[in-house]
């Protein structure tokens, strides 16, 4: 879409340069710009005002919110609607957006949306929530496709260069000892080699003992994205060889959803975000889940604000680790991985043996890896 470089200030400034800059919208700017009017309108004062009813700078009209959203997917390329949706959902909370089944079936399902339906569906009727569930349907099976591909080949095993392996994968091609094997196949007048036998390398594998990852993940309202991703990462990570798999969501009482981890969806769905944090009752029953403690790892993903007992927690967690127990405290588990935690007790928690830090759900694979294969 072009427009003249005018109209584009104009709709980055808003109807306060429209004595400077003229009247340079026609008919579609005239539009565009009633849908940022509506939406960064309320900048400043929303508080004061009625958000639904937001009037456009430039038109008499009132926009809804099902108004709204069929306006922007009609006046802007894609990546625009995706962030005036982000916008309105995070920025100024219209909750309206993910209550009303009309205008959830339009909304592009993402990430940001999943994060809002959890927030908001305790407060949809039947039909609102069949609207959603498909949402985070497809927004949970794309980010499993992606997380999935990783964690398989984070847990495949390295190259053995010193060992065949009679399974045929493409990624474990020998490429070199191939071709050396098929040179007198070679036809010059078609310059090709015809493969007779393909070789392929063996990988290592090092973790023949079973061990246990018990995920503890916070559920406060701080915590969405990382509810999201401790629960595809789960999926992904039950069933692998060697590796038992537990999840358990906590604020102020803990709930095993260990039994929902097949199905991720079913599991976010029962998710109730929100309420308070006593993070060491969540670390005392996680403790209870080990059956050998030099072969268990305790992920726990949380804020680290602390609405129980500080000093119970780090006496918890030392309590752990002095048994062997690997501990990895996670202030945050999503693609940015963008921490906003209490440093103090994370600080206290790695002083008595814990790993603190904040990971991808790829770069946690990564580390559970690593520790199983050491």
């Amino acid at each position: 879409m072009t427009m003249d470089p005018l109209a584009r200030w104009r709709l980055v400034l808003g109807e306060a340069a429209e004595g400077a800059l003229g009247n340079s919208l026609d008919a579609r700017g005239r539009g565009m710009d009633a849908a940022l009017e509506w939406l960064y309108g309320r900048e400043g004062d929303l508080a004061d005002r009625d958000v639904r009813g937001r009037q456009g700078g430039t038109g008499p009209s009132s926009l809804s919110v099902p108004d709204w959203i069929n306006e922007v997917h009609s006046l802007f390329p894609k990546e625009t609607i995706e962030r005036l949706e982000r916008d309105a959902v995070e920025r100024y909370k219209i909750d309206e957006v993910v209550t009303r089944a009309d205008v959830l079936s339009r909304v592009e399902p993402n990430e940001t949306l999943l994060r809002a339906v959890l927030r908001t569906k305790h407060l949809m009727n039947p039909e609102v929530l069949a609207v959603a569930r498909r949402i985070v349907e497809k927004v949970v099976r794309d980010l499993m496709e992606k997380l999935s591909k990783e964690v398989r080949q984070t847990f495949s095993g390295v190259l053995d260069r010193r060992r065949r392996s009679p399974l045929k994968v493409a990624r474990n091609f020998d490429f070199r000892r191939t071709l050396r094997e098929n040179l007198d196949r070679y036809s010059p007048t078609e310059r090709k080699i015809a493969i007779e036998h393909a070789s392929f390398f063996s990988r290592t594998r090092k973790h023949t003992e079973r061990w246990q990852v018990i995920l503890l993940v916070d559920q406060s309202g701080s915590m969405t994205s990382s509810v999201i991703h401790s629960a595809v990462t789960a999926a992904c990570l039950w069933g692998l060889p060697g590796i038992q798999t537990h999840l358990v969501a906590f604020d102020t009482t803990v709930v095993d959803l260990t039994r929902e981890v097949t199905d991720p969806v079913e599991l976010l769905m029962k998710v109730q975000l929100g309420g308070g944090t006593d993070i060491q009752k969540a670390v005392a029953y996680g403790a209870g889940l080990i059956e050998s403690p030099r072969r268990s790892i305790v992920v726990l993903i949380t804020d680290f604000y602390e609405g129980g007992g500080p000093e119970l927690l780090v006496r918890r967690v030392k309590e752990l680790c002095a048994q062997g127990t690997k501990v990895l405290g996670l202030a945050a588990l999503e693609p940015d991985a963008t921490p906003n935690y209490d440093r103090d007790l994370a600080r206290r928690l790695v002083d008595v043996g814990a790993h603190v830090g904040a990971m991808t759900p790829g770069q946690l694979a990564a580390w559970i890896a690593e520790k199983v294969r050491a």
